[in-house]
């Protein structure tokens, strides 16, 4: 009988979790290299892929990992680790339409594409983001538009990863722009400023903001719901805050007993899972704007994902 499962990058036990929704139940954990971070999943949920980050925080120092874990989700094990070097710091990583992988190494700032990730052994291609410190980029759905977060030079960039005669080009939204979220139609492109403490929408076409608006305190990141409201993070505060995608206003703040770290939705139920700080993950219900209930988990939860085995 197959169960819905979520996956969860557990950054500060160095592994990738498996959970039984229903119970709240770690049934399997991957152990993996020091501080994996941000993965994808193929379309047909047979491998995940994991950035090998390497050190705990953007904040922190360090050469950081070269690699990427393909887990074989079914089976429960990492397959392979696929060496990219010298692409280091591994962060945001995106998967496309056709399964093609893209991962950006935040030293380097570069993005790097596998044309095939299940089998391929090194990068196909590889394009510079034009920013310095590359943190997270939103993907278009076919591949041929990425949008970096530039923490250090506070540009967001667009880039084309099969274009390397494309000049990268940005713009300057606000101070360390962080967390991101491209519309449905993929015309605009959402972003936290961490330091300005502000929300910006950008058109993509031209790469000019068209609306800024205050954020809470240190919003961090920020995630599109099916219905087009926005659901920000505010780690500053510990709280979450419900968003309106065409004024940027705050419709609901909801306080918190800790920092949220990463947030990911349910396919089908009005339900997101927020990893926190305090080694929690809650489950919050996108209709009452509460958390139904709050379960333990390992250290420092982050990136997760719904699968069904």
């Amino acid at each position: 009988m197959s169960k819905e499962i979520l996956l969860l990058v557990e950054k500060c036990s160095h592994c990738f979790s498996y959970y039984d929704i229903d119970s709240g139940t770690r049934l399997h954990s991957v152990q993996l290299p020091e501080f994996p971070h941000e993965f994808v999943v193929d379309a047909a949920q047979r491998y995940a892929y994991i950035g090998h980050y390497g050190v705990e925080t953007s904040g922190h120092l360090g050469q950081g990992g070269t690699s990427i874990f393909q887990i074989d989700i079914a089976e429960k094990r990492l397959a392979r680790t696929i060496d990219i070097a010298p692409f280091n710091r591994l962060h945001g990583m995106q998967i496309d339409d056709q399964d093609r992988l893209y991962a950006l190494s935040e030293d380097r700032a570069q993005l790097v594409v596998l044309d095939h990730p299940a089998t391929d052994t090194a990068p196909r291609r590889a394009v510079p983001t034009g920013g310095i410190k590359s943190h997270l980029f939103a993907l278009t759905r076919d591949g041929q538009t990425a949008y970096a977060m530039n923490l250090l030079s506070h540009t967001v960039t667009k880039i084309k990863p099969y274009d390397a005669t494309f000049a990268p080009q940005a713009c300057a939204p606000g101070d360390k722009p962080e967390g991101y979220a491209l519309s449905e139609d993929e015309k605009t492109l959402y972003v936290t400023c961490r330091w300005s403490n502000t929300l910006a929408a950008i058109d993509t076409a031209t790469m000019q903001v068209t609306r800024t608006a205050p954020s809470r305190d240190d919003a961090t990141r920020l995630y599109l719901y099916r219905d087009g409201r926005i659901v920000v993070t505010n780690y500053g505060e510990r709280s979450l805050s419900v968003v309106d995608p065409v004024t940027l206003k705050e419709l609901a703040h909801i306080p918190m007993e800790a920092r949220a770290i990463a947030l990911s939705y349910h396919p089908t139920k009005p339900l997101a899972f927020v990893s926190q700080d305090n080694d929690k993950l809650g489950y919050f219900n996108m209709e009452t704007l509460k958390f139904d209930r709050f379960i333990a988990t390992q250290r420092e939860p982050d990136v997760s994902r719904v699968v069904v085995l």
